[in-house]
């Protein structure tokens, strides 16, 4: 069986996750001792052995949701998001703290990923709806070096999963080099799933509890507060962006 809570793990949040993990398999009284930080997020997600992962929005919807169960969806209390949802936050170097999108999309956009939600499809969306398209494309292959490229000058602005956006915030000395330019619509945060035959109602019981448990300090840490169900349909109802 495999366990893995990669999406939002870092030095910094890993005893967390590993506590959280802990009084999830305590519950369950099932699961591998350790959880899993050296594994393909992709073919994790589709291995018959998963027992229980964090995927990403676009990719559950784009390549898995008939292929694995939803346990639940997390909630991180984002500021001007309903339970359940997050957004993306689009930065800048702080010497573009004022510039305008139109004026960002003159230069390149960093993303991590075009398989992400927060990173691809959200910001696509936003920029679409304003009928904007940046000069050019970055992919990074992850928020943080996303953030970091903007800080550094390789690219002019990204796209950060919020949650993430609040981590970089508290433990990366190069965020003071960045500004918020705005935030995206509200989308369904990423699912918890496991696998086909899975038991995702023991598996949402069991994470529900091991959150509720966890100190306020392993909460904050997490930006995590509970689980929420919302339905698959939720997801599925998010349009997909075409490969960047």
């Amino acid at each position: 069986m495999i366990a893995l809570l990669g999406m939002y793990d870092r030095p910094e949040t890993a005893a967390a996750n590993d506590r959280l993990w802990a009084g999830i398999r305590a519950r369950l009284g099932a699961g591998p001792e350790k959880l899993c930080r050296d594994c393909d997020f992709m073919e994790t997600w589709l291995s018959p052995d998963l027992l229980l992962s964090q995927t990403c929005g676009l990719p559950f919807r784009a390549r898995l949701h008939d292929k694995v169960r939803l346990i639940g969806t997390p909630e991180h209390a984002l500021p001007d998001c309903p339970p359940g949802h997050y957004n993306s936050v689009i930065v800048a170097h702080r010497d573009d703290a004022d510039a305008t999108l139109e004026t960002l999309c003159t230069g390149t956009l960093a993303y991590n990923d075009g398989l992400s939600q927060s990173g691809w499809a959200a910001p696509h969306a936003h920029l679409a709806a304003l009928d904007l398209t940046p000069a050019a494309l970055l992919r990074t292959g992850g928020h943080r070096a996303s953030a970091e490229s903007v800080a550094t000058g390789a690219a002019r602005f990204a796209a950060l999963d919020a949650v993430t956006w609040e981590l970089i915030r508290r433990y990366d000395a190069f965020a003071s080099d960045l500004a918020e330019v705005t935030r995206t619509a509200p989308t369904p945060a990423l699912p918890y799933i496991t696998n086909a035959s899975g038991d995702a109602e023991a598996l949402a019981s069991a994470l529900e509890d091991a959150i509720a448990d966890l100190s306020s300090e392993d909460r904050e840490t997490l930006c995590l507060h509970g689980i929420c169900h919302l339905p698959a349909s939720a997801y599925l109802a998010v349009p997909i962006p075409p490969t960047p």
